[in-house]
């Protein structure tokens, strides 16, 4: 995809497909996931190569995912915590803690968005 826009979609190479809501703007990335009590699927930020837990309510899992959607790293991350960027990383994949590992995303998985609408 050449460019990312806000919106819903579906990620897939997981072992289940995943919706997924697409943050690409600057507003809707600065927001991610503050103020929510959960999420149901995934937030993608992009582009985005860190995050942080500062204000939020949950844990997340997130994932640093290359161009290609190559997944790099996951980690598990509490509020209050700032997470290092990742040098090769140019989108990131949050989700509630235990997500990543029910879906089975790994380091090394390749993923797929399919946009909605």
């Amino acid at each position: 995809m050449a460019r990312w826009e806000n919106g819903a979609g579906v990620l897939y190479g997981a072992e289940v497909g995943i919706p997924l809501e697409i943050a690409a703007s600057c507003r809707a990335r600065a927001r991610g996931l503050l103020g929510r009590d959960g999420i149901e699927g995934a937030l993608l930020l992009t582009p985005a190569s860190g995050v942080h837990t500062f204000r939020m309510r949950f844990a997340i899992d997130v994932a640093y995912l290359s161009r290609d959607l190559t997944v790099l790293a996951v980690r598990t991350m509490r509020p209050g915590r700032l997470g290092l960027p990742r040098l090769r990383a140019r989108h990131v994949l949050e989700a509630e803690a235990g997500a990543m590992a029910r879906w089975g995303v790994r380091p090394g998985l390749r993923l797929g968005v399919e946009v909605s609408g």
